[in-house]
């Protein structure tokens, strides 16, 4: 048989099981999330997640970009980095990267066969947790000495948090998923703050007064050294252009191609999370890994003029943020939003962050089951009396965009959803 008819299998016996991320918010919150099964699991393969020293990473923006920070600056360290995220954008095996490349569709096939007995022995696996258990075997079989994981939702009962890390780090803090981790940041911060263990050290990004008092209660509580990103470890911008960002921590000096002010303090907590973990890395390492980071779909920029810009900026706090970069970045100029949600969305509040960008909205749907229906996404813009137009599939309504912005110059942005992004990806790479 041939390794793509053999992945596909391989990826329709991993969604045979129970995946939440294809659920909706309801069933969600009211979900069995537990530690035992992923124990059980990872016991039966003998416990591939002691093998590898690893960097733990939660939070509710940012983690991503600061996994991947770390795992660059591991990897310019001589390492050989294994880096675990969630979800995917265009393949399922990114989320089980090497060395910045994700493992092959042969590899994932060769894991999901060793597994199998195992799952056999567990009753009500998740999809997620099984595909976890695949990234801990997969560094350990393929030679992995450091390892970063992101966390996929929460951090307490998250399916990652079977680890004792070298640190823990918690990137900035605001509300998302609050059908399962609760509607204050004290709530909120208080599932986070669950990935923090006895004695290991806990670095966290700039957060809210609220949020802070529960990592800090927490860490004192598990004798935690914790460093506080913009109290502890000092940052700030030198320089900013489409080419990227220089920056300075610690009085050292830091480049990174990623773009916007808050992957300056991604970069910083990367840098503290490193130096905090006792992996042994120089400043210099850390420079040069930062220098090489590539982490796609956070404001990339992959056309310039007329622009066309990914991003994955899905709740309000993201969203604010993505118009102070395109405030910074392209100050004159209007966006043609592409734009869709899943259901649990706050589409109001995202929609009043970016208005004074807004030309118009090109609202569509992702081939995803949580994905909104365009009609009720459209009430809202109405709403927030934001000009929209209703477009799907979401190929058509890159198209859309892209004839718009040819007449005017205004930006085409895609936003809202990484599953609208990832298709909107897929069509402009196709139609390039």
């Amino acid at each position: 048989m041939d390794t793509e008819n053999s992945y596909n299998q391989a990826l329709d016996y991993l969604y045979s099981f129970v995946d939440y991320s294809l659920k909706h918010s309801s069933e969600l919150a009211k979900a069995d999330f537990n530690l035992d099964r992923m124990f059980a699991l990872m016991d039966l393969l003998g416990n591939p997640q002691n093998q590898v020293p690893i960097i733990h990473v939660a939070g509710t923006k940012g983690k991503g970009s600061t996994s991947a920070l770390c795992a660059a600056a591991l990897q310019a360290a001589g390492y050989t980095v294994g880096l675990y995220t969630s979800p995917h954008l265009l393949d399922y095996c990114e989320r089980i990267q090497i060395n910045g490349a994700p493992i092959s569709h042969e590899q994932l096939v060769e894991l999901v066969a060793e597994i199998k007995p195992a799952v056999l022995r567990v009753p009500f696996l998740t999809t997620f947790e099984i595909t976890t258990a695949l990234a801990f075997l997969a560094f350990a079989k393929y030679g992995a000495n450091a390892a970063v994981f992101e966390v996929g939702l929460g951090g307490r009962l998250d399916a990652t948090n079977i680890v004792t890390p070298k640190v823990s780090v918690i990137t900035s803090l605001s509300y998302d998923h609050t059908a399962v981790l609760g509607d204050t940041l004290t709530l909120i911060a208080g599932e986070k703050a669950g990935i923090i263990k006895q004695g290991v050290p806990v670095v966290s990004s700039p957060q809210k007064d609220e949020s802070l008092a529960v990592l800090e209660r927490v860490a004192k509580l598990k004798n935690a050294a914790l460093t506080l990103v913009g109290r502890d470890v000092k940052f700030e911008l030198v320089e900013s252009s489409l080419e990227g960002q220089t920056f300075n921590v610690q009085r050292l000096t830091f480049r990174v191609p990623l773009l916007g002010s808050h992957q300056i303090e991604n970069a910083a907590t990367a840098y503290a999370a490193l130096k905090a973990s006792g992996i042994p890395i120089s400043d210099e390492q850390i420079q040069k890994g930062f220098s090489l980071v590539k982490w796609s779909a956070r404001f990339e920029v992959a056309r310039r003029d007329p622009p066309v810009i990914f991003d994955s900026a899905h709740n309000q706090d993201s969203f604010e943020k993505l118009r102070e970069t395109l405030d910074a970045y392209f100050p004159d100029k209007k966006v043609y939003l592409i734009f869709g949600a899943s259901e649990d969305k706050n589409i109001l509040a995202m929609f009043a962050a970016l208005k004074p960008k807004i030309q118009k909205i090109i609202i569509t749907r992702a081939d995803h089951p949580r994905a909104l229906e365009v009609d009720q996404i459209q009430q809202l813009a109405n709403q927030a009396g934001a000009e929209s137009e209703a477009v799907t599939p979401v190929k058509s309504a890159l198209a859309r965009a892209l004839e718009l912005s040819s007449k005017d110059g205004s930006i085409v942005l895609s936003a809202g959803s990484m599953f609208v992004t990832a298709e909107v990806m897929s069509a402009w790479k196709n139609n390039k």
